[in-house]
């Protein structure tokens, strides 16, 4: 890790997951500051690691080397707006709210030059398993660059996008997928329950074969593709139900639901960038 020192805005669960990612890859709980206006939040993080924690913003940002901005995107610009007055130009900003473009976010900050990075993390950071996309403006430094990457490493992937406009897809495909995942493992353990297998064992087994399938695919470093087709016996029980999945349309299916929630967060990041106030 390297040695810098950080302020979290917004204590929730994205928050939790990267302190807890940092301070067990070597960081010092005291190089860590939080602010949140929930002090049952602060407690419950204090009372896992001794991080420094703060009701104001303003006052968790000072002295620190970069800034991470772990609100929900409908407090983001307000929040911005209030670290304004007090912003250093040798800071870098972190968002990781979902569908906030960088020009919206400088544009609140009202500083020339600024140093923003926006990731894009996903839920299984929360397990230290997480998928994140990120994007730096023209003004992050070689040495920022490796700060963002090292602390979103904490918890998992960190892959750099060269054009922001990638972000929507990023957001449809590792934003949104592990909700397409659960959804296929509860639609297989319905399925496995109706053909009479107990629930827990149909849970269990389900479960298994998911992070089974994901490990070999990470591992082997082969396509898809090519795993699938070493897994399907020709005539065999998984090639009928391939052939089934294949002539319900499944490519299809999950090409349009990809396309609708990019639109969708390109609508919200149109919606979320406009100012609400001056």
């Amino acid at each position: 890790m390297i040695p810098c020192k950080l302020a979290f805005i917004g204590g929730g669960n994205m928050a939790r997951s990267l302190i807890g990612g940092l301070i067990a890859n070597g960081m010092s709980a005291e190089n860590i500051h939080v602010a949140d206006m929930q002090t049952a939040t602060l407690e419950t993080l204090t009372n896992r690691y001794p991080v420094t924690t703060f009701t104001s913003n303003q006052q968790a940002i000072e002295g620190v080397d970069v800034v991470i901005l772990a609100v929900k995107p409908q407090q983001l610009q307000d929040v911005v707006r209030e670290l304004s007055a007090d912003w250093q130009p040798d800071q870098l900003m972190i968002s990781i709210a979902a569908g906030i473009r960088i020009e919206d976010i400088n544009r609140w900050l009202g500083k020339s030059q600024s140093s923003i990075v926006r990731a894009m993390p996903n839920t299984p950071a929360l397990v230290e398993a997480g998928a994140t996309a990120l994007f730096a403006n023209e003004h992050v430094t070689h040495q920022q660059h490796e700060l963002a990457e090292s602390i979103l490493r904490a918890c998992g992937l960190a892959i750099w996008l060269q054009d922001e406009k990638h972000m929507d897809a990023v957001t449809a495909l590792s934003g949104s997928g592990p909700a397409y995942f659960f959804l296929v493992m509860e639609a297989m353990e319905k399925a496995a329950i109706e053909l009479g297998l107990p629930q827990e064992t149909a849970r269990l087994l389900c479960l298994e074969t998911a992070f089974g399938a994901a490990k070999m695919a990470l591992e082997s470093g082969e396509p898809a593709s090519t795993l699938r087709k070493q897994v399907t016996s020709p005539g065999g029980t998984t090639e009928r139900a391939i052939h089934e999945l294949e002539d319900g349309g499944l490519h299809g299916l999950f090409e349009n639901a990809l396309v609708a929630a990019a639109l969708r967060a390109r609508e919200l990041a149109n919606e979320l960038g406009q100012d609400h106030h001056a």
